[in-house]
């Protein structure tokens, strides 16, 4: 596979703007929102588009509102949404050139143009003939040099051959990481916990450590033995406050144990900064690298998520959520607009979101396995697309991007349907499986149906219940108390996406997570923001050192606490007091 285009950094633009992140263009761009596709689209909206229920009676538009690639298939024919709609949306999409971008992106252009970055991810699940450059400069051999020292040292590991310090094999692996380096790994091992895979992981645990909170350490350390264990520093720079903090309170963990001896034998590092990891007492040899053109969100797919993932279900299983991943991507790059998933969901979030008002979407998984797919794609769209501002650096005049929740199931149905159906309108993904992980089936002991018949039942019934609501006629039809109807109302038009798979595999696993990583994109692209940088996330941290430095100061030498606002001051009088009464 090779990508369409060849372009480096010099075909950015010139006179670019420089920061201490790197250099940017500022191109004299005008907002999407200003083009004549974008403007159709609005009117189109305002022409008033019919209600979901006499949509759905239109057999030809249902036919046509649904695409396949593999073994997913997408209905979006609950969007509030015409053949027209689309063929504006596709407009839409010309003329932010979307696809193009795609391009860009694979050809290793620093599309984080805010940090003068390529943006890779591609890369990282590619196949050893697959052609991705950076600076002119291959990448695919380097990626593929990683995967090949994970694989051996995993093999190592799990056969038994690699011995901890007091001679016994390593069972146990503990992930430290945060964010990116740690939610997207938490995703695939919980998804991959039950079925076929899960055998691979037969008698070995894999925890992961990601809040600062001392009780998580807890958690992910009762049941763990320091002579079976493997500890892994997620970290590119070695310095996150959160994931340093917790890799030194394992590692004191250890040497309690075991002695500092050990520490080599039981840590290991992903990161780019080997200095870091030899001061810290891990053996760079140990260390498995990722580069700066890998986003944390963007990393499962690395070192990252692949490194305790071959640890716990093995290599091979990993090479095929990796090839589910680059189907995808090939997908996304080739296919025609019509058939072309994370195209079409994108689209479709952007209509929901930028022209009929949406600011939430929900994703509901009716698989257990699932249940961390919503939280990694909270930061991966929130965090990606989390932008008040173009990519020149003017502030968008349109509404862009999306709170994104959800929980498995039937749960959810029990949790927070009600605003679904009766409160706001938020769009949801329903998510499902043809064939389940775990078959269980009663019908000859006198259950109806298998349980997994009971669980996909809801998952058809929910977004026709959505769509078509239910009437003050009907509900009078069924006698219905008069001053009960408006209680009982379900007023419908609520949209919805389908994904069905065929089951839950490594392969379909890595499938839908990069549908998940580019349909982010697609909106980006289409919004004319950067999806790949997070300055979001830095104000809160540049505070929290003045917090803590001043707390530091305090309890060491009751230094009084100055400099901040009076609410603040007041709460953290009470915190180093240890009483609220203060």
């Amino acid at each position: 596979f090779r990508p369409d285009t060849r372009q480096t950094d010099s075909s950015l633009p010139a006179d670019p703007k420089t920061t201490h992140q790197g250099t940017y263009p500022t191109p004299p761009m005008p907002l999407i929102d200003s083009s004549n596709a974008w403007k159709a689209l609005k009117a189109h909206k305002t022409s008033g588009i019919p209600h979901l229920k006499q949509l759905m009676e239109d057999n030809k538009r249902v036919d046509a509102l649904n695409a396949t690639f593999e073994g997913i298939y997408l209905d979006y024919s609950r969007n509030c949404v015409t053949e027209k709609t689309m063929e504006l949306l596709f407009d839409l999409a010309d003329e932010a050139n979307v696809i193009g971008k795609f391009k860009e992106m694979a050809a290793g252009k620093k599309i984080n143009t805010t940090e003068g970055r390529a943006v890779m991810h591609m890369a990282l699940r590619s196949a050893p003939t697959d052609k991705f450059e950076v600076d002119g400069k291959d990448v695919v051999g380097p990626v593929h040099a990683v995967l090949k020292k994970i694989k051996a040292f995993s093999d190592k590991v799990r056969s038994g051959e690699w011995k901890g310090a007091t001679g016994k094999a390593i069972t146990s692996v503990v992930a430290i990481g945060i964010g990116g380096s740690y939610l997207g790994a938490e995703f695939v091992a919980e998804a991959l916990s039950t079925g076929p895979a899960a055998k691979n992981a037969s008698g070995r645990t894999l925890e992961f450590l990601a809040n600062v909170d001392p009780v998580a350490v807890e958690r992910a350390l009762r049941k763990l033995d320091p002579e079976t264990t493997m500890a892994i520093v997620i970290s590119k720079t070695f310095t996150t406050a959160e994931t340093m903090l917790n890799a030194r309170t394992v590692r004191k963990w250890i040497v309690e144990a075991l002695g500092e001896k050990a520490v080599p034998l039981h840590m290991i590092a992903c990161s780019a900064s080997p200095d870091k990891v030899k001061d810290f007492g891990i053996n760079p040899d140990n260390m498995f690298t990722f580069w700066n053109w890998v986003g944390g969100r963007y990393s499962v797919s690395s070192a990252v998520g692949i490194m305790p993932l071959s640890l716990h279900y093995g290599f091979e299983t990993m090479a095929e959520f990796l090839k589910g991943a680059r189907s995808i991507d090939r997908h996304l790059l080739s296919a025609p607009p019509r058939e072309n998933l994370p195209l079409l969901m994108g689209l479709l979030g952007v209509w929901n979101s930028s022209f009929c008002g949406h600011a939430t979407r929900a994703i509901a998984c009716y698989a257990q396995g699932m249940l961390k797919l919503a939280p990694h794609i909270q930061q991966v769209d929130m965090e990606s697309n989390g932008k008040r501002v173009a990519l020149n650096g003017e502030e968008l005049t349109f509404p862009a991007g999306e709170v994104n929740f959800g929980e498995p199931g039937t749960n959810g149905q029990h949790s927070f349907y009600q605003l679904f159906h009766q409160g706001r309108v938020v769009p949801v993904d329903f998510v499902g499986f043809i064939k389940s992980n775990y078959p269980i089936d009663n019908t000859k002991s006198g259950e109806t149906v298998s349980n997994h018949d009971e669980l996909m039942s809801n998952f058809f019934a929910q977004p026709d219940a959505l769509a078509y609501g239910k009437g003050p006629e009907e509900l009078k039809k069924e006698g219905v108390a008069e001053e009960l109807i408006p209680h009982k109302t379900f007023p419908g038009n609520r949209p919805s996406n389908c994904l069905l798979v065929d089951a839950c595999t490594p392969y379909t696993v890595g499938q839908v997570l990069a549908l998940y990583e580019h349909r982010t994109g697609v909106q980006g692209f289409v919004w004319g923001i950067n999806s790949f940088d997070q300055f979001g996330v830095e104000l809160g941290k540049v505070l929290g050192k003045k917090v803590r430095a001043q707390l530091a100061k305090t309890r060491g030498s009751g230094a009084k606490i100055e400099g901040f606002n009076s609410s603040t001051t007041r709460m953290l009088q009470m915190y180093i007091n240890d009483d609220v009464r203060v």
